[in-house]
């Protein structure tokens, strides 16, 4: 189960960076009108949010450092354009973000997660609940990303 669903988010996390690659990093750091972050952000807040509801919530600390997360958390903003170096950052991060998510699965690193319930009323119980409700959030993210793409 683990493997399917690390691959229904890796999947779309590779069309989207293909999608992406003809795009100028000074479009990809626009922010369009009616929106308040760009695209770089929503691709950098899939890998906080998975910190955050993978490892935050079990108690654990993130493996991206503190100001990666901080940067592209739940409620934060662009504080600036990113520049090439933290965006190749963020396009290896999309990859090797699941690889480590899976080895700390297989290493029962979440083996004391928490229930809590997500601002969409779901009811997480346990670390496969919680990557159970990844890909949706991830898609809201995709979602918004394609839609942005059209803008810049």
């Amino acid at each position: 189960m683990l493997d399917k669903q690390l691959d229904i988010m890796l999947q779309p996390r590779i069309k989207i960076l293909s999608i992406l690659e003809d795009f100028t990093l000074e479009q990809l750091n626009t922010i369009p009108a009616g929106f308040n972050n760009n695209v770089i952000w929503n691709l950098g807040h899939m890998i906080a949010a998975q910190q955050g509801v993978c490892y935050k919530r079990a108690g654990l600390d993130t493996w991206v450092d503190d100001a990666f997360f901080q940067a592209y958390k739940q409620d934060s903003r662009p504080n600036g354009p990113v520049d090439e170096q933290e965006f190749k950052k963020i396009k290896d991060l999309l990859i090797t973000s699941l690889d480590q998510l899976r080895m700390d699965y297989n290493n029962n690193l979440f083996a004391d997660y928490p229930a809590w319930t997500t601002r969409y009323g779901v009811e997480i119980g346990n670390i496969n609940d919680a990557i159970a409700f990844l890909p949706f959030h991830e898609g809201l993210h995709i979602g918004y990303i394609m839609a942005m793409r059209k803008l810049v």
